[in-house]
């Protein structure tokens, strides 16, 4: 492939790979190439290899010059636009298939400035970054810098001056010392430092770099100068006054080890900044300022500074173009622009600068444009109405500007004079200035002023001040002026009235003395003088009548405590009267009663009872306590040595003067007191009868009332019942008696006497009664007709036991047998009664023997001697008798040698022989008793 530089240029062959990058052999000549197209499959390229320059020596043989030795290849040619782009279509095609059908493919791609420039003792800061296309990155394995390189065929390798290698595979640090620093590391940076750089420096520098997989060339271009080259001034196209201007000084150089300055001739804003990217490596600065006319057709320099050695590198310098308005000047003769009336003035236009070129120059007097032209203006006779500021007026494409102002002055005698008063209403007490008016230029240099036509002494002045103007200051004021043409004249006087409020206004009371409360009082407003007349009067009395705006006043009822009252006389201006107390006079007000102490009044303390009242005109009061009504002392205080709950009750103070008697509200004094007077009352109080209920009240007298109370019977036993009331029901005998309670409060406690609860029978009772009674007496009766007969039998015995003994009889024992009723109709033989009343006590048996054989001979052989002596009813039978101890054990028939069963009884029968029986006696009855 062929490049050529220019127009002209010699061709110069280069190396391409399908990517479209190339690399000729003059790397400074190196811009954008082709696509070289070879007629030779790449696809015999080696494993593992890189492409790029290096992919020279594996397409050496394949791809050469013409002329070369290989003659089994096309060289490649330049193409014209038409055929490039005919063949980029199938190109592309191409570098898609070797970039994703061979896997061994990996190209690299190195950012990094094309060119870099310096000078000879300075530094080289190369920035420079590379990666993989295929986004997988590469390790570096080493590094070697070339200076001017060429490509060895014979050796299939770069050889040139080695300025730098390094095996990064090496954990070695680069030492500071060496003239070639690498800066990067092994995945993505390739910066690199030359410091110092010489000028024979110059020429193209490689940058070769492998891992274990690829490698590659990268190429840029060094330019170093003997000195330092000049900076680049940029500024706008076109710079107008006034308009804020950028002017860039751009230095195509950068290094961190070597620091340089730029400096700018004029003042204003900069801003610095270094570039160091693999697109620019630069240094500017920015100035910022705003050019003025002066600066047009000046020099703008940049210079190019040494900060460490203190010396001027370089300097750039550019002619700096200021388009502005134009500049102007007006020149008066005379000069100082001060002429006497009559007198001639010539004045002229002087244009200092324009850029671009101005046009034809206007004249102005106060702002108003004259009928004058041109650059010079001159006024023969001048009067006192040329006096004024004038002004000259010039445009060009920039604007139109307008010169500074030339106040000419005419002079003349002072004019006809007048006073002016300010301010223009006067009251009496501010300040007034009086002015002289008269025109004069010069102005007046002296003053003479008249009052009343009296010349003032000491006043010279153009105004002068009274500083409280007076009644006594009003009057004619005139004044003469004059400067250094001469005296002027007095045009007319000035009248100065001086204005005030109504003087000695007063308040007057019209109601004849004493004015009592409830009373219609009138009052007028009085006063001494007024300028200007008085138009209107305020009052400031509540409660009056919608009078406010009149001379009177009429207040229809007026309050005890009514305020003083006081009018207002206004003109322009207001002037209140002195307040005037009304003095009503009204009966006490706010009586009330005042207890001291002012906690609980506990019976026994000492108690003060004062009645107080907060106002009273007049002050000749009286004092009266009433007591629940009652009347008490007439005196202030009320004294209570030992407070007695007698003495509770609704006081009331009340206090009279002359006008009126007020009596204070109720209060209420309430002693407080343990209970007392206690004492039980019984409903109903006639007494109760049984079954019904009874209810007993502890009543009392106490303050607090009692919280507690106890109740007792007439043994003092306690009820343990805790209220007022105690409830029986229903009511029974057994609560006849005493009762008694005792009442208790925080204050201590109290207890009643006694009294007597007493309980009636019911009808029911009384009928049950009744017939126990009747059922005792005649058990007593029984009882009775019982001892008698026992007493009897008694006797019998005892006269009898002596013939026991010799006797025979029977014995027999029953165990628990208690006296039971038996019916007559089972034992036909048997005799005995039943007694109920009597069974507690004693219980008979009857106890019948069967006959035996003995017994019926015996009774057969007597039956006819004795058929008369025993009467028919007679029977062979014995009485047993238990006596019954209730509280012990039944009283049993027992023998002395049993004495621990209480559950056997015994009873000794003796049946006497076949003898001849006593005919006195029914039988023999014989029973032994044991408790």
């Amino acid at each position: 492939m062929v490049w050529k530089k220019g127009r002209n240029a010699s061709p110069t062959w280069c190396w391409a790979d399908g990517r479209g990058m190339a690399y000729p052999e003059k790397a400074h000549e190196l811009l954008e190439f082709p696509i070289l197209l070879c007629n030779q499959s790449l696809s015999s390229w080696d494993q593992g290899k890189g492409v790029g320059v290096g992919a020279q020596e594996e397409l050496s043989g394949r791809c050469q010059r013409p002329g070369g030795s290989k003659t089994n290849s096309s060289w490649p040619r330049l193409l014209p636009r038409h055929s490039t782009m005919h063949l980029l279509g199938p190109s592309l095609l191409l570098l898609g298939y070797l970039v994703y059908s061979d896997s061994t493919y990996n190209a690299w791609t190195f950012k990094h400035p094309k060119t870099l420039y310096a000078w000879d003792g300075a530094c080289v800061w190369i920035p420079c970054t590379y990666s993989s296309l295929k986004g997988g990155g590469h390790i570096l394995d080493n590094l070697t810098v070339y200076h001017n390189f060429t490509y060895n065929k014979t050796a299939k390798n770069y050889v040139g001056t080695v300025l730098y290698f390094k095996n990064l595979t090496a954990e070695e640090s680069t030492s500071s010392q060496e003239r070639v620093r690498f800066l990067g590391n092994r995945r993505n940076n390739c910066t690199l430092l030359i410091n110092p750089v010489r000028v024979d420096d110059s020429g193209l520098l490689g940058l070769r770099v492998m891992s274990r997989t690829d490698k590659w060339m990268a190429s840029l271009n060094l330019s170093i100068s003997e000195k330092a080259p000049q900076p680049h001034i940029e500024l706008p196209q076109e710079i107008q006054e006034g308009q804020e201007v950028t002017a860039t000084c751009l230095l195509n150089f950068a290094c961190h080890d070597y620091q340089i300055h730029l400096r700018w001739s004029l003042e204003g804003s900069v801003t610095t900044s270094t570039i160091l990217s693999t697109e620019t490596v630069a240094t500017q600065s920015k100035l910022h300022f705003q050019p003025n006319w002066t600066h047009d057709g000046k020099n703008l320099t940049c210079q190019l500074w040494d900060p460490m050695k203190e010396r001027l590198l370089s300097e750039k310098v550019v002619l700096l173009e200021v388009k502005y308005a134009p500049k102007l000047k007006i020149q008066v003769s005379p000069e100082e622009a001060t002429v006497t009336e009559g007198e001639s003035v010539t004045m002229r236009c002087q244009v200092m600068g324009s850029n671009p070129p101005h046009g034809n120059v206007s004249w102005f007097k106060d702002r108003t444009q004259l009928k004058e032209q041109g650059t010079t203006v001159t006024l023969p006779e001048v009067t006192r109405m040329m006096s004024g500021q004038y002004t000259c007026q010039v445009s060009n494409e920039v604007g139109t500007r307008r010169s500074d102002a030339v106040d000419l002055q005419v002079h003349y005698a002072p004019e006809p004079s007048s006073v002016k008063i300010s301010p223009s209403s006067i009251k009496e007490g501010v300040t007034v200035e009086l002015a002289c008016i008269s025109a004069a230029n010069p102005p007046p240099a002296n003053y003479t002023w008249y009052f009343n036509g009296q010349e003032i002494l000491g006043k010279n002045g153009r105004t002068f001040q009274i500083p409280q103007v007076l009644v006594k200051h009003a009057g004619r004021y005139s004044c003469l002026a004059e400067n250094s043409l001469g005296p002027g004249s007095v045009d007319q006087e000035a009248d100065l009235d001086v204005q005030y409020p109504p003087k000695g206004v007063t308040t007057v009371i019209q109601n004849p003395t004493p004015i009592r409360e409830g009373d219609s009082v009138t009052l007028s407003c009085t006063f001494n003088s007024s300028n200007p007349r008085v138009t209107r009067y305020n009052w400031n009395s509540p409660g009056s009548q919608d009078q406010t705006s009149q001379e009177k006043l009429t207040i229809g009822k007026v309050t005890w405590d009514a305020a003083p009252v006081k009018c207002e006389a206004c003109n322009q201006w207001c002037s209140w009267s002195p307040p005037v107390n009304l003095n009503v006079h009204y009966a006490p007000k706010d009586v009330n009663i005042q207890i001291s102490p002012r906690t609980e009044v506990q019976s026994g303390q000492q108690v003060l009872l004062r009645c107080e009242f907060s106002s009273s005109r007049p002050m000749d009061v009286h004092y009266f306590w009433k007591k629940d009504g009652s009347l008490l002392k007439k005196q202030k205080t009320l004294t209570f040595d030992s407070i007695s709950p007698e003495d509770s009750g609704t006081y009331h103070c009340l206090v009279n003067n002359s006008i009126g008697q007020t009596s204070s509200e109720a209060c209420e004094l309430r002693v407080l007191y343990a209970p007392r007077r206690l004492r039980v009352s019984i409903s109903p109080k006639d007494g109760v009868v049984e079954g019904k209920m009874a209810v007993l009240t502890c009543e009392g007298d106490a303050n607090p009332a009692p919280s507690h109370y106890n109740w007792f019977d007439g043994n003092n036993q306690d009820l343990h019942h805790y209220g007022q009331t105690l409830r029986l029901e229903p009511v029974k005998l057994q609560h006849s008696g005493s009762y008694w309670c005792r009442g208790a409060n925080r204050l201590g406690q109290s207890q009643s006497p006694p009294t007597t609860l007493t309980v009636y029978y019911s009808a029911a009772t009384i009928s049950r009664r009744a017939a126990l009674g009747v059922g005792f007496c005649l058990a007593i009766f029984l009882l009775a007709i019982w001892g008698v007969k026992l007493q009897r039998n008694w006797k019998r015995i005892q006269r009898q036991q002596g013939l026991q003994e010799s006797s025979s009889g029977q014995s027999f024992f029953v165990r628990n047998i208690k006296a039971r009723r038996t019916p007559q109709a089972e034992r036909p033989h048997s005799l005995g009664c039943y007694n109920r009343v009597m069974e507690d006590a004693v219980s008979y048996a009857t106890l019948s023997f069967p006959l035996g054989e003995t017994d019926a001979q015996r009774l057969r052989d007597a039956e006819s001697s004795e058929m008369r002596e025993i009467p028919p009813s007679r029977d062979d039978s014995i009485t047993y008798a238990v006596v019954q101890n209730r509280q012990v054990a039944d009283y049993e028939n027992v023998t002395p040698e049993v004495l621990d069963d209480e559950g056997i009884h015994y009873s000794e029968l003796v049946h006497f022989g076949n003898g001849k029986r006593a005919l006195a006696q029914e039988g023999v009855e014989y029973v032994t008793l044991k408790h």
